[in-house]
């Protein structure tokens, strides 16, 4: 017979989980979705996070930064397992944008990970660079300096080289 661990995480821990995931659990998916391009990386990545949160329970000081940087690194993860090619259209009700850009969506795919997490948690989740550099962990300089390669290519790749 296996021997059975329970682990006990506090309420309030727990119900600050939950009140992250009720608040940023849909946009952090959409977020996960244009970084991974992939329905299924974004779902494990957002459902991993959460559970290790939940695990971890007070042992973790800021649980918002703490889900987004764990979900874009197990996402990450998830896409060097993978082939890294852009997947197709965006599924129905993926986000909240009237007409999603499915040319923006495949050229995020050509920037590096840390290229693409900054774009999409500057322009789709609008963190500024401080906030930004919490949720990935990055120092705020090299922030700055993946936003401005990644406009740059970006600008190439749709065409807009001003």
């Amino acid at each position: 017979m296996g021997i059975v661990t329970t682990v006990v995480v506090p309420v309030a821990a727990t119900s600050e989980v939950e009140a992250v995931y009720r608040q940023d659990g849909a946009r952090l998916w959409r977020a996960l979705y244009a970084f991974a391009a992939n329905e299924d990386v974004a779902s494990d990545a957002v459902a991993e996070a959460f559970a290790q949160a939940l695990r971890r329970g007070s042992a973790i000081r800021d649980v918002r930064s703490w889900v987004w940087r764990s979900a874009f690194q197990l996402a990450k993860g998830d896409l060097k397992h993978q082939s890294g090619v852009w997947h197709g259209p965006m599924p129905e009700g993926a986000v909240h944008d009237a007409h999603p850009d499915e040319h923006l969506l495949a050229a995020l795919q050509e920037l590096t990970p840390q290229q693409r997490a900054v774009i999409v948690l500057h322009y789709y989740v609008d963190c500024p660079v401080r906030e930004i550099s919490r949720r990935t962990g990055m120092n705020p300089l090299a922030v700055r300096a993946h936003l401005s390669r990644g406009r740059k290519h970006l600008r190439v790749l749709l065409g807009d080289e001003r």
